[in-house]
């Protein structure tokens, strides 16, 4: 009987009750009726645990709160003093993570507490002064809170660095040196970015030591159920085109990512002048009581389209986006990639559509080279465009890329 070649079989995945965590959190995570853990949990979870440093990455929806949340609920064991210091670039980010540790502390008595900006300082004050034990914060508010003396950092055993990439964008890189000088030196620091500019590179080699490095799923992939699209016009009829995309795409959700406050406020008044009420805002200048309902409404149904910037949105893990439509081509390569994160997700089909203009070029170029497929340059058959180079050279641009980046076209929309 002859041998037949296999393909090599990864190691299954172990159940959580084999990881080290405690009684009390698997107990949670099975109400929570999880019973495998993902790839960046099973991976973390024993590392952290054993008490390294680490440095880790991976993809949009893969599970990773839940891979720094569950060991550190069973490191710190029972009520104390404040032991963990959670650093987060946004409110809703900080919001999700609570969430977390709220979901699977229920059974330990641990206290976690929320610290974020857009709201008033008392019942921050008020739980600071009753005692946490895992703190979750955003820099400028904690470093406001240590600047009146609320807080005291002293005590911090573990230090999560979340989403470090957009802590750089932002601006908080000082704001978290300056944070984590106050913590003690010998403590335990968890680090997770998606990407690793020189910046991020040099607060690594000055906060951890010795990391464990993790990576989950490469940054530069796209989900295979991700179809892409340019849409070439000039650049005068930017606004326009989105508006007739929209009219003209069957959508059932969609994110419209633009670079800029001013971008996302003038498109959201448009949309709704032409028609669609059910558009929800989210920048940094929205209060964070309407930031959290557009959030809400939006996974439930209630807003079909969300206008935001980069920022703004960047990790909230929101399911079911069947279309995703950058406003301008993303400056770099890594933001296309986690824009269109939000769609495609649990082997669902999705759009990624981009309106592009000629002074994009090089950029829409480099998307296609990072994710090493080319990218079909569409049109609207019914929109009135003014002329743009793009639209003629669109089709040599076309098979120069194929060329060089040695993939096929992927298939033309079903939906024009």
């Amino acid at each position: 009987m002859s041998e037949e070649a296999t393909e090599p079989v990864e190691a299954p995945v172990p159940p959580f009750t084999e990881l080290g965590l405690s009684e009390e959190v698997l107990r949670a995570v099975s109400e929570a009726g999880y019973e495998r853990p993902t790839k960046i949990q099973a991976q973390s979870i024993p590392v952290i645990l054993n008490g390294q440093d680490v440095i880790g990455s991976s993809q949009t929806g893969s599970g990773k709160t839940a891979a720094f949340a569950l060991p550190i609920l069973t490191k710190l064991k029972a009520p104390g003093a404040l032991r963990c210091l959670i650093l987060e670039p946004t409110r809703e980010l900080a919001a999700q993570v609570e969430l977390q540790f709220q979901k699977y502390g229920g059974h330990t008595g641990l206290r976690s507490l929320l610290v974020h900006g857009g709201v008033g300082y008392g019942a921050q004050r008020e739980g600071l002064k009753t005692g946490v034990d895992v703190l979750i914060a955003t820099p400028g508010r904690l470093l406001d809170h240590m600047q009146q003396r609320t807080v005291d950092l002293s005590t911090v055993e573990i230090l999560v660095l979340d989403e470090v990439d957009r802590m750089l964008d932002m601006g908080f890189l000082p704001d978290v040196r300056r944070i984590a000088t106050r913590c003690p030196e010998k403590r335990q620091t968890l680090f997770f970015s998606a990407t690793m500019p020189n910046e991020i590179a040099s607060l690594a080699g000055w906060a951890l030591k010795d990391p464990f490095k993790i990576e989950i799923g490469r940054p530069r992939t796209a989900a295979s159920t991700v179809s892409h699209y340019f849409y070439p016009v000039n650049r005068m009829q930017r606004e326009e085109l989105l508006m007739a995309l929209l009219k003209e795409t069957e959508y059932k959700s969609v994110m419209v990512f633009t670079r800029t406050k001013a971008d996302a406020d003038n498109l959201a008044a448009r949309v709704k002048r032409e028609g669609v009420q059910n558009v929800a805002l989210m920048h940094g200048d929205i209060p964070q009581k309407d930031r959290t309902r557009a959030l809400e409404g939006f996974r439930t149904g209630e807003f079909q389209v969300i206008i935001a910037t980069d920022i703004a949105a960047r990790g909230l893990d929101i399911s079911g986006v069947t279309h995703v439509i950058n406003y301008t081509v993303p400056e770099n390569p890594e933001d296309y990639v986690h824009r269109i994160g939000r769609t495609g997700r649990a082997e669902k089909e999705g759009d990624a559509y981009t309106i592009l203009s000629a002074d994009e070029l090089v950029a829409a170029e480099n998307i296609e080279r990072f994710i090493n497929q080319s990218v079909p340059r569409n049109r609207l058959e019914s929109f009135p465009y003014l002329y743009t180079t793009l639209l003629d050279q669109s089709n040599a641009a076309q098979s120069h890329l194929r060329a060089n980046i040695g993939r096929s076209r992927p298939k033309f929309s079903r939906r024009k």
